[in-house]
């Protein structure tokens, strides 16, 4: 399997774009970090270890992250988007607190192989799905 980083910078050269430093850094910055960052945090980020990064850069090169399947944007029901890695890492579902926006990334087999045994009773072969479920997380129930 390829570096991450690898598989960017072949993603960029074959659309005909160039690889620059402000980009590498942002992509670099962006695999360092765990969790889900939004382009605003990813860019307050950048900032401290390259000043000369703008944040439409940030958000252009997020769109290339995308674009190269490095990685994911994700909706928490909150109207602010979020990007996670996605290239190397396993699927996953997001359980979401309604309350005080955490987030749990959960895997299920048992959920993955009811999800394509009901595609494929409906006669779809599914190509990816997402899954957020909502709730009150335990410490927020706690807290009342």
């Amino acid at each position: 399997m390829k570096e991450p980083l690898q598989v960017f910078t072949e993603y960029i050269g074959k659309n005909g774009l160039k690889v620059t430093p402000q980009r590498l850094r942002i992509v670099e910055v962006f695999l360092r970090e765990a969790g889900h960052l939004t382009t605003e945090e990813l860019y307050e980020r950048v900032k401290v270890v390259d000043s000369s990064v703008g944040q439409a850069t940030v958000y252009r090169t997020m769109k290339l992250l995308c674009d190269s399947g490095i990685a994911k944007e994700v909706h928490f029901g909150d109207g602010v988007a979020r990007y996670e890695q996605k290239y190397g890492s396993e699927h996953h579902d997001h359980l979401i607190c309604e309350n005080c926006g955490k987030n749990l990334e959960v895997i299920d087999e048992e959920i993955e192989r009811l999800q394509e045994e009901l595609a494929e009773r409906h006669g779809f072969t599914l190509t990816s799905h997402r899954m957020y479920l909502y709730g009150i997380c335990e410490d927020c129930r706690n807290a009342k």
